[in-house]
């Protein structure tokens, strides 16, 4: 969940490591460091400051001197200590030769840590990573080389690590390591780029090398060497990375929240692009051709995600059975993988995820992989470890995501996993046809409802000093009630929470009053009357109601405080259309309560720890 970025070449490195870590602030932002190693002098200076990338590069300029060609980097999101300057990468050893910078988790740290300190070792930080250099330290000190240090140091820890190491008398080589934790190297021109994710090489480098789980590199500045754990050499794919540059940009919008959510409609036209064939009655995915005659087989589908994609997951449950008819099941992540369970045959897993690295969700892929189940994957990121590590699966293509909160994502997820339930689906009939049309025809649906954002965010003004909130909903109104909550928890800080309508009366009405508001999804579907029975279970016990509603439904402006309105689309495409607004209102609240909505405090983007 934190950022690595790595330089070796012929020019300075700090520019090239300084844009590297703002384009991956978003993997992390409690704090940053670097470290350059300058060949004039021999020697290694690192830099460190709590708080954003602005305050190291404010830090460095102070530290005029700071020059070199090889360097490594890190903008982390706190796991093991507080975010202070002690805890900040790179970490070094005693005599300040060893630099490492390390996403994951090195489950073993106490064990090592105590070992050492035994030895006469001394610890300044409170971090799982300061273990590595000082075992390189060790491992020095007793007379092997720089590569035999390295592996001998990663065969000692455990857990997740994505690892670039400098040593300040090898000036021609950075060391990287992947376990469970993504790194990619750039290459270039007689330099060479690393970084835990490809957004930080787009401006840099067109051709990149994912590297493995277990895989480990010495990378200099014309070769680059990538060995297993045992040394032994390995192949790799130098893959062309996509570009466009234009979607890290904010342009005209104050956040990329706010641009992202106003880039719905552009989603799903991309989603749909080449797979949704309206007068040919077809549904078409090219990742999914090779498992075609597996997947017409399946019985079941387990759906397994995390956050936003979980609840995505949510709503395509209901999708794939009422459209393609088949049985699903939808898991958290970090529960699947700790379950014993028998598969039936004919399952298939589906996997969700906007980075294709989340740590729980790759960790379910490799349990059904094992099991012998199919395995499919829905990721947004090219390349991605979920990507390749499943059997088949689709792409988002909704464009980078930069906002730490999912917005494109989850409108791209829904309207795909609609998509497969028409491939799956041995019907044509006239539901399945008007849904087809109705979801070629959404983007403009999605358009007309952001035209309206300033009603919103006049709502957002009324409500955006409460400090509790309910949102309700039933059948696909209860996953958009979820994640609506989540929005607005996690872009406010306002205590939400999402509740099936018809479990209120079982608990939670009880925290009802005149300060707690709800916000119900009541749309012109088969529970509106079951809905309109909850909304007035709420109003009876004085309870504000914000009700989303559809064009031209009577009866909701008597009974509710504040009512928006969206257009009518078929049910299953009801929790895209209604979640457009709701992205909004969460963002508008957000601003009007001073938080920094694309970078909310305590969360990353890619969650690539367990």
């Amino acid at each position: 969940m934190c950022g690595i970025v790595g330089y070796i070449g012929h020019r300075e490195a700090v520019p090239d490591i300084l844009k590297g870590l703002k384009a991956l602030e978003y993997r992390g932002y409690d704090s940053a460091g670097l470290a350059v190693l300058s060949h004039e002098e021999g020697k290694v200076k690192c830099v460190r400051s709590v708080g954003r990338v602005s305050a190291l590069e404010s830090k460095l300029r102070e530290n005029k001197d700071l020059s070199g060609t090889i360097g490594i980097a890190h903008t982390r999101w706190a796991t093991h200590g507080a975010p202070t300057l002690k805890n900040t990468h790179p970490h070094f050893d005693r005599k300040r030769e060893i630099f490492v910078v390390h996403n994951g988790i090195i489950e073993n740290y106490r064990e090592i840590r105590e070992i050492l300190e035994r030895e006469g070792h001394k610890f300044t930080s409170e971090t799982d990573t300061e273990v590595v250099v000082h075992l390189m330290r060790s491992f020095l000190d007793d007379g092997h080389t720089h590569k035999e240090a390295f592996l001998k140091t990663l065969s000692m820890i455990k857990g997740a690590y994505g690892l670039a190491l400098m040593i300040r008398s090898d000036p021609e080589t950075i060391y990287v390591a992947r376990h469970s934790s993504p790194l990619v190297i750039g290459k270039g021109e007689g330099e060479n780029f690393i970084a835990s994710d490809p957004s930080a090489l787009v401006h840099k480098t067109g051709n990149v090398i994912y590297l493995k789980d277990g895989e480990v590199a010495e990378v200099g500045r014309e070769d680059i060497r990538i060995t297993d754990l045992s040394d032994v050499p390995a192949e790799h794919e130098v893959v062309e990375l996509e570009r466009d540059l234009k979607q890290v940009q904010k342009g005209k919008f104050e956040h990329f929240m706010l641009k992202e959510i106003n880039e719905g409609a552009d989603v799903i036209r991309s989603a749909c692009r080449g797979r949704l064939r309206v007068k040919d009655k077809a549904v078409n995915f090219g990742g999914l051709r090779d498992v075609r005659n597996e997947l017409l087989k399946i019985k079941r589908i387990i759906i397994v995600s995390c956050g936003t994609s979980y609840y995505a997951g949510l709503a395509g449950k209901y999708i794939f059975e009422e459209i393609a008819g088949i049985p699903t099941e939808v898991e958290q992540a970090s529960e699947f993988r700790y379950r014993k369970r028998a598969f039936i045959p004919q399952t298939a897993v589906l996997a969700i995820s906007q980075s294709g690295e989340t740590a729980d969700t790759l960790a379910a892929v490799r349990v059904a992989k094992d099991s012998g189940i199919l395995t499919l994957g829905l990721v947004n990121v090219v390349g991605s470890t979920i990507a390749r590590e499943t059997d088949a699966g689709v792409y988002n293509h909704a464009g980078p995501e930069i906002s730490v909160a999912s917005t494109k994502a989850y409108l791209s997820q829904i309207t795909i996993l609609t998509l497969m339930s028409c491939y799956l689906s041995e019907r044509r009939d006239q539901e399945v046809l008007d849904l087809m049309e109705a979801i070629d025809s959404l983007p403009k649906k999605i358009e007309e409802v952001l035209s309206r954002s300033k009603d919103l965010e006049v709502l957002a003004d009324k409500y955006h000093k409460y400090d509790n909130f309910f949102y309700i909903g039933r059948k696909y109104g209860y996953p958009t009630a979820l994640e609506g909550a989540l929005k607005l928890k996690e872009i406010s800080y306002i205590h939400a929470e999402g509740y099936s309508a018809g479990e209120m009366k079982h608990g939670p009405i009880a925290l009802v009053d005149g300060n707690f508001p709800t916000l119900a999804i009541c749309l012109n579907n088969g529970v509106f009357e079951k809905m309109r029975s909850n909304i007035e279970e709420i109003k009876a016990r004085k309870g504000p109601v914000l009700v989303l509603s559809n064009e031209g439904e009577g009866g909701m402006n008597d009974l509710a405080d504040d009512v928006f309105h969206i257009p009518r689309v078929p049910e299953p495409l009801e929790p895209i259309l209604s979640m457009v607004p709701l992205q909004l209102f969460a963002y508008y609240i957000g601003v009007k309560r001073g938080v920094d909505v694309d970078r909310p405090r305590n969360l990353a983007k890619s969650v690539t720890v367990e």
